[in-house]
This record gives structure tokens, C-alpha cells and sequence, in this order.
């Protein structure tokens, strides 16, 4: 074997220990540069990390973002906006400082909002003022402002809006005259007309939809049903 040249290498073409050679071969170490067991690379990795970690985030600036995304939605009263900084845990004092500068430069107003809630619900859905009202009341519109919008919408305008849904209604409406009155009636009741304007929008709509419909109509003490249905609502 003299005279041939000796195998190098390390790993699978290292060469073979020879006979009798019972020193062991050093391990190659996984130290880095600082002297801990990291690999190549990862020296000082805890540190690169803590370096370029971004910032905390301003408190303020993510409770205008909150609302920003929120009123990108719809609108939202202050009452809404307030739930929602709190959800996200805004503190109480940071929502209250946000909200109102979001008043002074009128990106919150409920008095605008109760307005135009108003306006859309009753002309998009036939929503009577008590209906109005408990709606409002539900997204944090207090009593006084709820109570401003809700003037602008009279009573002969609330009646009109009744009528029209009963003769919508009635239309696709099957069943015996006093059968088609009790459902009628319901669903202006459903939607917040008081059983005075709900009966009589019902009795109108029927007396003039058929001779049989006019003469159950004729039957209908609309007042005295009326009073009825009032104190059995309290």
C-alpha cells in the first residue's frame, strides 16, 4: 500500500482509523462567535431582533383607526364607537379623548345620525316612531335627541306609510277578510304602529279591496278594537 496516496476528507470520505489508534477524533463545535451553542448565523440573532422590532403603538392612534374603520361601515353614534374602542381594550380614558375630537370636527354627530336613521328606516322599511325610537335607544341615541328626530316625522305621514304597506301587502294576501285583518294587523304592530293607526289603516286598505273585504270592514269598530288592543298592551 506504500506509496499510495492517503485518503482526506471528513464525513463519508474521511479516512478509517488505523489499527491500534484509540484517539479520539475532535468534534467539530456548533459555537458561534459569541461562545454559545448557535450555528453558523444565528450569532447574536436575539439581538439583530431586538434591534429591528418595531415600536409599542400609540394607544390614540390605534383607537383612531378603530373608529376610522368602523365609520368607513356607516355611520356610528358615539355610544357605538365607544363599545367597540372598549372591545379592542382602549382604555377608557384614551376613548374618551379620541371621541371627542372625532365631536369638535363633526365626524361624530348623533344628532345627524338619529336624523337620517330616521329618515332611511321609515322610507326603506315602513318603521313606525315606537319601532324608531327603540332602535335608536339601542344604539346609544339619548332620549332628547331620539325625541328630536323623531318629531319630524308627523302622524298623518306615520298613517300614509301604514296604508301603503297594508295595500302592498294585501295584494299577494289569501285567506278569509277577518283572517287577512288579524295578519295585517300584526305586522303594522310588528314594525311599532300603535293599534289605533294599525286597525285603521287595515280597515281602510280592506274596504276598498272588495265588495266581501267592504263589508267586513263595515263591521270594524276601529276605535273601540282600538282601545282594546291599548290596554291589553299595558
Amino acid at each position: 500500500m506504500a506509496g499510495r496516496r492517503a485518503r482526506t476528507g471528513r464525513g463519508w470520505d474521511a479516512s478509517p482509523p488505523r489499527a491500534g489508534d484509540n484517539t479520539p477524533r475532535p468534534r467539530r463545535s456548533r459555537r458561534g462567535a459569541t461562545g454559545d451553542d448557535t450555528g453558523p448565523g444565528e450569532a447574536g440573532a436575539g439581538v439583530h431582533d431586538e434591534a429591528t422590532a418595531p415600536p409599542p403603538r400609540d394607544e390614540s392612534e390605534v383607537a383612531r383607526e378603530i373608529c376610522l374603520r368602523q365609520l368607513s361601515v356607516r355611520p356610528r353614534t358615539r355610544a357605538e364607537l365607544a363599545a367597540a374602542l372598549a372591545r379592542r381594550g382602549i382604555s377608557e380614558e384614551t376613548a374618551t379623548e379620541v371621541l371627542d375630537r372625532y365631536d369638535e370636527v363633526g365626524m361624530i354627530d348623533d344628532a345627524a345620525f338619529a336624523r337620517a336613521w330616521v329618515t332611511s328606516r321609515h322610507a326603506g322599511r315602513g318603521l313606525a316612531r315606537r319601532a324608531l325610537a327603540n332602535e335608536l335607544r339601542q344604539r346609544g341615541v339619548d332620549g332628547d335627541t331620539a325625541s328630536e328626530a323623531l318629531g319630524e316625522l308627523d302622524e298623518t305621514t306615520e298613517a300614509q306609510t301604514a296604508q301603503d304597506l297594508v295595500r302592498r301587502k294585501l295584494r299577494t294576501a289569501r285567506g278569509e277578510p277577518d283572517a287577512v285583518f288579524r295578519r295585517m294587523v300584526g305586522m303594522l304592530a310588528r314594525k311599532g304602529y300603535s293599534p289605533g293607526v294599525a286597525i285603521r289603516a287595515v280597515k281602510e286598505a280592506l274596504a276598498a279591496q272588495s265588495a266581501e273585504a267592504a263589508e267586513f270592514a263595515e263591521q270594524i269598530d276601529a276605535d273601540a278594537l282600538a282601545d282594546a288592543e291599548e290596554d291589553g298592551l299595558r
